[in-house]
């Protein structure tokens, strides 16, 4: 169907794209959740009159959040190719673009943890203290279930982030979607190669879209 509509797309070549979009989104967007978890934790937890109350940690995981957001992610993957070489042991392929991917999204997330556990009813929180709980219990069994759906849509935002930093790493190697569209739709002037993978990144920004809306709503208890 794909060769017949659109004759320049070389249909196995096409499919490993995608399932390389998908490899380097999932892995990633793993990677990110954690490390935003754990920078959101630190931002709350250290903030003023927070648990762990301490300005000049907040401040030292503050700067990294902020710089690392601030940089351009095709500037941040070009800036990680010798650790990433040191890492992976190569610059080039999907593998190659997990590292960038989780240092480029994972600051992002970590400002959106931060700002859901900040949503958290404080009287929840203070009444937990109040009965004794120590702060892994707060952590586990009071900031994170009651800000889980705002987690939910704050990771699937990142992960339509992710999305969209694949296609730039593709640009540079990285294999997926993006890659394919440029070397052998954009390079060759074969444009509906571009428009084939745009539609499929776009239908995989969907998918990505509705499970995220879906958990999160099911977990919505308001």
């Amino acid at each position: 169907m794909l060769t017949k509509l659109f004759p320049n797309l070389d249909v196995q070549d096409f499919w490993m794209a995608t399932y390389e979009t998908f490899y380097m989104t999932l892995l990633a967007l793993a990677g990110t959740f954690i490390i935003g978890i754990l920078l959101g934790l630190l931002l709350y937890l250290t903030a003023k009159d927070g648990i762990w109350q301490n300005k000049f940690i907040n401040m030292i995981v503050a700067a990294i959040v902020n710089i690392f957001r601030a940089i351009p992610f095709i500037i941040l993957i070009l800036l990680l190719f010798p650790f990433t070489d040191f890492l992976i042991g190569t610059i080039r392929g999907p593998n190659a673009a997990l590292p960038a991917l989780i240092i480029g999204a994972a600051p992002f997330y970590g400002r959106l943890v931060e700002i859901a556990l900040k949503e958290v009813d404080k009287g929840v929180v203070e009444a937990a203290k109040a009965m004794g709980a120590k702060t892994k219990t707060i952590i586990f069994r009071v900031l994170l279930p009651e800000s889980m759906p705002a987690l939910i849509s704050g990771i699937t935002v990142t992960a339509i982030s992710l999305i969209g930093y694949t296609a730039m790493a593709g640009v540079i190697g990285a294999g997926g979607l993006g890659d394919y569209a440029y070397f052998y739709g954009f390079q060759r002037r074969e444009f509906d190669v571009v428009f084939v993978c745009t539609v499929f990144i776009v239908v995989i920004v969907f998918i990505f879209q509705f499970i995220g809306d879906y958990i999160s709503n099911r977990l919505d208890k308001r």
